[in-house]
């Protein structure tokens, strides 16, 4: 394929692959600087907006399961981060709520995820991002249209 020939949707595909993985360990990278991995941050940061709700609405929220989400509470319980809480009238249901110190390296880790997208994405311009959000768009209705069963609920 030359520079001239328009892309095909393969190759679209695979460049926005290996885009997330490129992503993904670089913000892995900085958030490993202060102690936490990406399922980490995306739970405390989660709780940043929405504290004291279940380990079930915490896993729908985040789109994993709750066996995941069970193990990773876990560990951020154990490392002070996390502490649950019994809801009145339910002894197996608890609430998840953020420790001083969760609250803090929830904080470090959206400024990470900011500073990230700044030196990224942010250097494109308004309407490259305005075009890029309603491709990305796009493609999320297609993929609902051929996976039903996925939630295909967008962060706005």
């Amino acid at each position: 394929m030359n520079s001239a020939d328009p892309p095909d949707a393969h190759r679209v595909w695979f460049r926005l692959i290996c885009l997330h993985g490129r992503m993904s360990a670089a913000i892995s990278k900085r958030l490993r600087e202060i102690l936490l991995s990406i399922p980490q941050c995306d739970v405390l940061t989660a709780l940043m907006d929405c504290e004291g709700i279940s380990q079930q609405t915490l896993a729908d929220r985040l789109h994993v399961t709750k066996g995941n989400i069970s193990g990773l509470v876990d560990r951020l319980a154990k490392a002070s981060l996390v502490e649950r809480r019994m809801l009145d009238g339910d002894r197996r249901t608890h609430a998840i709520y953020l420790t001083t110190r969760g609250r803090r390296l929830a904080e470090q880790g959206v400024a990470i995820q900011r500073d990230f997208v700044a030196q990224s994405l942010g250097n494109l311009t308004p309407k490259q991002l305005e075009k890029m959000d309603a491709l990305l768009a796009l493609t999320s209705e297609f993929l609902s249209s051929i996976a039903p069963d996925l939630d295909g609920n967008e962060p706005e």
